[in-house]
């Protein structure tokens, strides 16, 4: 039997902007295990979202970990920001930086966690030659901007070709999912390899509330691993 515990990574896109300390304690009280940012400028997808500031505001509400998703183009510019806003691991997208390798080491020598992104249609190619410094590798199951979107399954092939690669690294590095995780579709995205699950809408959608969605979500991608 698997006894890994499924991480769970709560997108505050869906939440109350107006009171997002209160949705961090929230989150917290959940049982969910990282809060995820999802920083949007506007250049690489169309919507506008957070930035360090705000981050940096809501960081004394919650002592869970944040992490950064830059959904920017040309991130280097915001990367030290948000580290100083509170971020422990920053994720940029392999197909909005001029120099990956460059950026990524950048984040680790801020002191944090250095995460890649890779969008539905970008191959792992793309990502294979820079895993010597990435703490977490990120395949999209959607394609970024907005949430709520239908889960792609046709990326389950590629998530399970990330974890193989991964596995041939032989570096220790975090696997996750992002986009339309919810109960139908987290076991399918664990059975392929992920092992950290960032979920929006289908948390903040729950009848029963965040904890229970969060305990669900959890106890799907581990009975899926079993």
């Amino acid at each position: 039997m698997d006894r890994r515990r499924a991480q769970i990574a709560p997108s505050v896109l869906p939440a109350d902007f107006a009171a997002l300390g209160e949705e961090c304690r929230a989150l917290e009280k959940s049982g969910a295990d990282r809060i995820q940012w999802d920083v949007m400028n506007g250049r690489f997808v169309p919507n506008l979202t957070f930035g360090p500031d705000v981050v940096a505001a809501v960081r004394p509400h919650t002592a869970l970990p944040f992490e950064a998703h830059l959904m920017v183009v040309e991130p280097d510019a915001l990367v030290g920001e948000m580290v100083e806003a509170g971020c422990e691991l920053v994720i940029v997208h392999a197909e909005a930086c001029v120099h990956l390798h460059r950026t990524l080491g950048a984040i680790r020598d801020l002191g944090a966690r250095s995460g890649v992104a890779v969008n539905p249609a970008t191959p792992l190619t793309a990502v294979e030659h820079v895993l010597d410094i990435v703490d977490l590798l990120l395949v999209m199951t959607v394609n970024p901007g907005f949430g709520g979107q239908p889960y792609l399954a046709s990326m389950e092939p590629k998530i399970a070709e990330a974890r193989r690669l991964i596995g041939r690294s032989g570096q220790r590095i975090e696997l996750e999912v992002d986009g339309g995780i919810g109960p139908a579709t987290i076991g399918g995205a664990a059975r392929a390899g992920a092992d950290v699950f960032c979920a929006g809408s289908a948390l903040y959608r729950h009848p029963d509330g965040l904890a229970a969605a969060v305990t669900e979500l959890r106890e799907c991608a581990e009975e899926a691993w079993r």
